[in-house]
């Protein structure tokens, strides 16, 4: 395993006028591994990933990133421009609605195609060959790879979302409530789908999620936040089996009541 992180946050920090987003969040992140943010709602998780992914600026810290060349930047020092490529290259970001991560009103192959066109492929039979093996891989027909989104179920919209966002080879994906308002078994699915990828690919990722199993599922390492700051961190497991502050207790056993 790669003995350098991948990502390292210092002290990020998002105000509202008095009120706190998130305050002086700080960790690394490293290659392969999967970090839940979780919390209830208002808690700041989504402030801090907007955060992270340079969708919304803080009032104070840095966010390092190592590019491809071993080179750590600071995400917030970055071009605009420079930063819309590594979101459309090095990154993917999954919508909690698959309606906000894609275009709608084109076909499922040009949705996984306009990714690969990014980064500078414009041979037609390639791309339409890799979006149609992409929709293998996220369990959608490849003979739905003309029709457009809007004709999908919601999880097949999630599905075809995450086929977008991993078909140029990312090494970081962000994913806000990725399961958030599909039914249970959908969510199954999904998450099983989502598990294997990221692991047969190696990828590391950050996912918000108010969901605990979900985190569970997914995650080598968790943070919960409460109004805005971390109050409890480590590995996902042991952070679920044996929370030691009292918000985390209490989100623990509402799911156990459930």
């Amino acid at each position: 395993m790669n003995d350098t992180p991948l990502f390292k946050v210092s002290g990020v920090s998002k105000f509202y006028g008095q009120r706190i987003g998130c305050k002086d969040v700080s960790f690394d992140l490293w290659p392969g591994e999967v970090l839940a943010i979780v919390g209830e709602s208002g808690s700041g998780k989504t402030t801090l990933l907007n955060c992270l992914s340079t969708r919304l600026m803080p009032t104070a810290g840095s966010v390092e990133y190592r590019m491809r060349d071993g080179q750590f930047r600071d995400l917030y020092h970055m071009s605009e421009a420079e930063r819309r490529f590594l979101m459309r290259t090095d990154w993917g970001f999954v919508h909690q609605n698959p309606a906000d991560g894609l275009r709608m009103t084109v076909s499922a192959g040009a949705n996984v195609g306009e990714r690969l066109m990014a980064i500078g492929d414009r041979h037609y039979g390639n791309i339409r060959a890799t979006a149609t093996d992409w929709l293998s891989r996220v369990e959608i027909s490849t003979d739905r790879i003309d029709d457009q989104p809007r004709a999908f179920s919601g999880g097949m919209r999630q599905r075809l979302q995450i086929a977008r966002n991993l078909v140029t080879g990312p090494r970081l994906v962000f994913m806000d409530e990725p399961t958030g308002g599909l039914d249970v078994s959908v969510q199954a699915r999904l998450l099983d789908l989502v598990r294997g990828l990221v692991n047969d690919l190696g990828l590391s990722a950050i996912v918000v999620t108010h969901d605990l199993a979900v985190a569970r599922l997914l995650s080598h390492r968790m943070m919960v936040m409460k109004d805005g700051y971390v109050i409890e961190q480590g590995l996902t497991d042991r952070v679920l089996d044996d929370p030691r502050e009292p918000y985390t207790q209490l989100l623990v056993s509402s799911i156990l009541q459930v």
